[in-house]
């Protein structure tokens, strides 16, 4: 009998704990495995993330893929079918991401991804209709790399990028626009993202001699060409793209990444903005937030990417709330809608403007250039 008692009671209190949680979001990070250094600081946000929104409560269920895109499937199908999630944040990777969009678009639900590659959103079909995006396109992160190599008198370039969506994308975006631009392509090499050696690529590509390197990668592995191209003597500008925007690359290359130039989120440089950049105050809120929570230096622009998909969302609940209740398909429906008609919405990494033909909504206000200089990413001034 009062075993009987004790499993109703258990009962009844996960019947008012589930109540509770009126909106369930859930959350795909890599916080283990090679892409672990992007991940961590994506899961550690959700911390940060309101609880309460629109007077509703809202529940974040978090799940690690292991930087693996199977098991991001794995995860996405799990939060559709058990958790009935109302919304979707993550994954960490670009191949995860593009893995779950047949899932996400069946079950109608809302993705707000953190990854960089375009590809997850373009072309805009009905498949990525119901997926936004919070980091910087290639192309506007691409056009400050170029305006950069260009004023530094750079004729040819490099390339060495992951050999997956990521890395491909890269170097089909940038190619275009570098040579419009006229700037020569004269080598491109792939690697993988577990490799542990690139002598051969970075060989390679010093061999056609060229002005400047582009480094298109993310988190960890993005230092291993570059720590090879200096131990190999090479001499001219590395650049990275925006897969490295966090104190963990500087970290793990340590003198080998002295000098590297970046085009990324306002957020890495917040305390070098201008007073009156609206980014700013959003930027360093956030890594007050962080910091006092994880610690001093813990900070990155991934985070701050799940930290603006957060507040995409505490915009749009509240439109979706007035059409329909939480859990059901017609609120999953008016919040995509919601999320696509966000304006001014200010992030820690830059403004999102969503329209029907634009799901990542960001301009040249979310990107800025910045290099690794005595051991800290620092704003390039023009």
């Amino acid at each position: 009998m009062l075993c009987r008692k004790l499993s109703s009671l258990a009962l009844l209190l996960l019947a008012s704990t589930v109540a509770l949680a009126d909106i369930r979001i859930g959350v795909i990070a890599s916080s283990t495995g090679p892409t672990a250094v992007v991940g961590i600081p994506q899961k550690n946000t959700v911390a940060l993330l309101p609880t309460e929104i629109g007077g509703q409560k809202v529940e974040y269920i978090v799940l690690d893929d292991a930087s693996d895109p199977t098991n991001a499937v794995t995860g996405v199908k799990k939060l559709i079918s058990e958790h009935k999630i109302d919304a979707l944040i993550g994954p960490t990777t670009t191949p995860a991401a593009l893995a779950m969009l047949d899932f996400v678009a069946e079950s109608r639900v809302p993705l707000v991804t953190t990854v960089g590659s375009s590809a997850i959103i373009l072309p805009l079909d009905d498949k990525r209709r119901w997926v936004f995006k919070t980091t910087q396109n290639d192309d506007l992160i691409a056009g400050a790399l170029i305006e950069h190599m260009l004023a530094a008198g750079t004729k040819t370039v490099g390339f060495i990028g992951f050999n997956d969506p990521y890395g491909e994308n890269w170097f089909k975006v940038f190619t275009a626009m570098a040579e419009k631009s006229g700037l020569k392509m004269v080598a491109s090499e792939r690697f993988n993202r577990t490799d542990q050696s690139v002598t051969g690529q970075a060989l390679k590509v010093m061999t056609s001699k060229p002005d400047a390197v582009l480094i298109a990668a993310t988190g960890g592995p993005a230092v291993l060409p570059q720590t090879t191209l200096q131990e190999k003597g090479y001499k001219g500008r590395i650049y990275q793209t925006h897969g490295v925007a966090t104190n963990d690359f500087i970290r793990i290359g340590g003198k080998a990444v002295e000098g590297t130039l970046m085009a990324g989120g306002p957020m890495l440089v917040a305390a070098d903005l201008a007073g009156n950049n609206p980014i700013k105050a959003v930027a360093q809120g956030y890594v007050k937030a962080y910091e006092g929570k994880y610690g001093a230096g813990t900070m990155s622009t991934f985070g701050a990417n799940t930290y603006d998909a957060g507040l995409l969302l505490q915009k749009a609940i509240p439109a979706a709330l007035k059409k329909a209740k939480p859990g059901s398909v017609e609120f999953r429906e008016a919040l995509r809608d919601a999320l696509e008609q966000s304006k001014e919405v200010v992030g820690a990494q830059g403004i999102f403007n969503m329209s029907a033909q634009n799901h990542n909504g960001m301009d040249a206000r979310a990107r800025v250039m910045m290099a690794v200089k005595d051991g800290k990413w620092v704003l390039l001034k023009d």
